[in-house]
């Protein structure tokens, strides 16, 4: 990618980078937690491995150049002075047990990513009482959306393995397709207004959430495999998502806090990313493609299969009607008139 021209961050992704704040990191996490193993792996074999394989995605060397003029956008540069050593880093473990390495994840996550370079960085953690290590992953939400980070985190990390004949490839969305073509615009007026009010009206109730953000953070885990929620997801009838059994995780938790604080229960809506990348993207497009849907949570349902029946009945139907993909063009299509660019932004990101 050396000498290549700058090319400008997408709408998506610049408008997430003006979100970071004092309060806010715009980075996202990933915890890998690997076995035990007869040799540990260590930090200069991973960086080996990484440097290797950054070629598959040019984004990784590329740093955000900040724009010229005030009506300039940011662009993604070349970093002529990358050090895989500045962002493949080990942090020493005495040992500990899961809940110490949860601890370390709480500090890493704390820490802000360096501007002036890519803005990823993995840590090596280990080793931990078992004999296991971990890599914590953070990637900046401004280069990859949840989809494009485990896309580039499989990439880097992981030897591939070969597809069966006819199959498609791994580690991208389930997205639904459906080409320009066969969308009338007749169908998109005629759909929008219906998702438009499933999604945006019925404003969530006061609760104690309604206070100041900070940038103080807390990391909150549940100690289920990915294995135990899809097991769980599928001891009910239909197609269960590990999301849906992740949703009806915290509505327990949060119906749980706010009985032992012996408060009426409030009415929570949690928004819910919903990728909107394609199957046959490539490994080296990254970058932000993503929707939501608002789902309510039912906090007062104390029977954790009845609450994910009804989070799955939601969420089936909100993915049915194309919500997600309707709420995608009516946000950036207000984008692009510049007057209501403002007030899309503030209806996407309202805390109601």
């Amino acid at each position: 990618m050396t000498g290549t021209s700058p090319e400008e961050l997408s709408a998506d992704d610049a408008r997430i980078l003006e979100l970071e704040s004092h309060a806010i990191a715009g980075h996202t996490l990933k915890l890998l937690v690997l076995e035990p193993a007869s040799e540990p792996l260590g930090v200069e074999r991973l960086r080996e491995l990484i440097a290797r394989r950054l070629a598959d995605v040019p984004r990784a060397r590329q740093r955000i150049e900040a724009p010229e003029g005030p009506h300039e956008p940011p662009r993604w540069v070349e970093d002529e002075r990358f050090e895989i050593a500045a962002h493949v880093r080990e942090r020493v473990s005495a040992g500990g047990d899961r809940e110490a390495l949860w601890t370390v994840t709480g500090e890493v996550m704390a820490e802000r990513l360096d501007h002036s370079r890519p803005l990823w960085a993995l840590d090596l953690v280990g080793p931990l009482d078992d004999g296991g290590q971990a890599i914590i992953a953070r990637i900046h939400h401004a280069m990859a959306d949840g989809i494009s980070c485990m896309r580039l985190l499989e990439t880097i990390l992981w030897d591939a393995e070969p597809s069966p004949p006819g199959s498609l490839k791994r580690g991208v969305g389930a997205r639904r397709q459906r080409s320009d073509a066969t969308r009338g615009r007749a169908r998109d007026l005629a759909a929008m207004p219906a998702s438009l009010w499933r999604e945006l009206a019925g404003h969530a109730s006061h609760s104690a959430l309604d206070r100041r953000i900070g940038a103080a953070r807390s990391l909150a885990f549940a100690p289920a495999t990915l294995e135990e929620m899809k097991e769980i997801g599928g001891s009910l009838p239909g197609h269960v998502t590990v999301n849906d059994v992740l949703l009806a995780i915290v509505a327990g938790g949060l119906g749980e806090w706010w009985k032992d604080a012996n408060v009426r229960l409030p009415r929570i809506r949690a928004q819910v990313p919903v990728s909107l990348h394609s199957r046959d993207e490539r490994a080296d497009q990254i970058g932000n493609r993503d929707s939501f849907l608002n789902i309510d949570l039912p906090l007062a349902e104390p029977d954790p299969l009845l609450r994910l029946g009804r989070i799955n009945a939601e969420t089936r139907k909100r993915k049915r009607l194309d919500d997600a993909d309707e709420l995608y063009d009516f946000f950036h299509g207000l984008g692009r008139i510049r007057p209501l660019e403002r007030v899309a932004e503030r209806i996407a990101s309202s805390p109601r």
